[in-house]
């Protein structure tokens, strides 16, 4: 297992936090996804994986799941 944590822009409530869980739950062997939120700010999403994800995937995730966006 791997925890990965990534810095999330664009979440401002519970509903975002739960959209972005769901999506990320349905990358392949994602185990759980845990969210520090910030509203309005850059939130902490930690990932527990079997393996490390890919970064696109996450990000295309994030993207099915709202107007979600790692952080650069």
């Amino acid at each position: 297992m791997t925890s990965t944590t990534y810095q999330v822009t664009g979440m401002t409530c519970g509903h975002c936090a739960g959209a972005v869980t769901e999506e990320l739950k349905n990358l392949g062997g994602v185990r759980e996804v845990n969210i520090d939120l910030v509203p309005g700010g850059t939130s902490a999403v930690t990932v527990t994986s079997e393996t490390p994800l890919d970064p696109q995937s996450v990000a295309a995730a994030l993207d099915e799941a709202g107007e979600y966006r790692l952080a650069q």
